[in-house]
């Protein structure tokens, strides 16, 4: 009675397993509670659509705000390797742009580093906040 129940549970944790061993870094929606931003991304299949922006096409991702169609559209991301990928955004006017890193500390934090360019900026009340250089992110 006891080996199929043994076998049962090495079943149930082999495909637990192989299901997190399929899941893919890049391809995750992440956010940032304290200044309301999100990243939704699919560095993979690059087969992101940025709501009300359609005309873009799609792209592997852009950062968003919360309660608000501002976004700054991922142009590009690059894997560097598993868990560091280099990005190109451009603010939703096209007139300001940057490069950043992101990188995957663990399974649900995320670190998203600035390198050079533009300074990320989102409205908030009326005006425009600055992000910090260094921005984490939680997998959602």
């Amino acid at each position: 009675m006891r080996k199929p129940i043994l076998s049962l549970t090495l079943c149930i944790i082999c495909a637990l397993c192989q299901a997190q061993s399929d899941k893919q870094a890049f391809r995750a929606y992440l956010y940032n509670a304290e200044y309301e931003v999100y990243l939704r991304i699919d560095f993979y299949n690059e087969s992101i659509e940025v709501p009300g922006n359609e005309l873009y096409g799609q792209l592997p991702g852009f950062l968003g705000k919360k309660n608000n169609s501002f976004c700054w559209p991922i142009t590009a991301a690059k894997l560097k390797d598993e868990t560091t990928a280099e990005l190109s955004l451009i603010n939703d006017f096209g007139s300001e742009d940057l490069t950043a890193t992101l990188k995957q500390e663990n399974d649900s934090i995320y670190v998203l580093h600035q390198v050079k360019g533009s300074t990320l900026k989102v409205p908030k009340n009326g005006k425009w906040q600055k992000l910090p250089k260094t921005l984490p992110f939680i997998r959602k």
